[in-house]
């Protein structure tokens, strides 16, 4: 959901099967697709949209979609929607838009939305833009509205191995590619994003912050893997180092938080017995690699 010079990572089949099995593992690793804590169902409140946010394809919405009821609307956002099935593939209840939240919200949308999911923009978004975005994203909410945030923490990346003795240099290399020096490979915002919310005025706020189990990590390490080959061939002696080493016992590994924030003003559900249901918007972005960018791209 940023301008594309921001991205560099294709948008073919690929990387769609990279984000959607990064999907599921994510689900996996936090154990819900909306928290626990942000109500779905409510007698007492009135028709509210829910807005949600996440990377790359709408998958975070068409897997809840058979959660449900038809009634509620589901809109998707990205500024290219280059890798979302066609209209008629979606579920009927679902739209898309197009929206850079970079750029001031449209009028149309103020105040719509329940829910705003966002996923993965740490890649994307640099500190100093921050404060900005979180305005323009609380636009969007009606009062009683949730935000809901998963991303993970850059600062937190760090080489694991289940024996001290086990060969890992490729894996270093590989970190150290990763990070280059791009300040988006090397912020640490993420673990502040609770307590900016609550400075913005949000109640109810909760961090769910959560390590992959061994099991878990590895694949979330694969995956990472692979969206890295499916930018650059150009490491691809790295990479394929870096496999073996995997396959002996080590893997790079993230941190991942999960916060969660109400707006003030009412509290309302995604669905209402009495007027049915509400608006679902997805806002969409691609993981970014600084590192690919400064050297394969030669951009700063």
């Amino acid at each position: 959901m940023t301008s594309s010079p921001d991205y560099v990572f294709t948008r073919d089949s690929l990387d769609n099967n990279r984000i959607n099995l990064q999907h599921y593992l994510v689900v996996q690793l936090f154990g819900y697709r909306i928290h626990p804590s942000i109500p779905t169902t409510n007698p007492q409140t009135c028709e509210l949209p829910m807005l949600a946010q996440a990377q790359g394809k709408p998958i975070w919405l068409t897997d809840l979609a058979g959660e449900l009821p038809k009634s509620v609307h589901l809109d998707a956002m990205d500024i290219s929607f280059a890798a979302t099935p066609l209209p008629e593939m979606l579920p009927s209840n679902m739209s898309l838009h197009q929206w850079d939240v970079k750029t001031d919200v449209p009028g149309h949308l103020v105040g719509c939305y329940d829910v705003i999911h966002l996923r993965f923009f740490a890649f994307v978004i640099q500190e100093h833009e921050l404060d900005a975005i979180l305005d323009r994203l609380l636009k969007l909410l009606k009062p009683g509205g949730y935000i809901q945030w998963t991303d993970i923490d850059i600062s937190s990346l760090r080489l694991e191995k289940i024996r001290p003795d086990i060969q890992a240099d490729a894996q270093v290399k590989l970190m150290d590619q990763f990070k280059g020096d791009d300040s988006r490979l090397n912020s640490a915002w993420v673990p502040t994003l609770a307590k900016r919310l609550a400075n913005k005025g949000l109640t109810d706020v909760i961090t769910d912050k959560r390590e992959a189990p061994r099991h878990l990590a590895l694949a979330l390490h694969e995956v990472g893997l692979l969206a890295t080959e499916a930018a650059a061939e150009a490491i691809k002696q790295t990479l394929d180092q870096a496999a073996k080493e995997t396959r002996d016992g080590s893997y790079l590994a993230f941190t991942r938080y999960t916060v969660v924030a109400r707006k003030g003003g009412g509290r309302h559900a995604l669905v209402s017995e009495r007027t049915g249901g509400g608006r679902v918007i997805e806002l969409l972005v691609l993981f970014v690699s600084a590192y690919l960018q400064n050297v394969m791209l030669g951009s700063t």
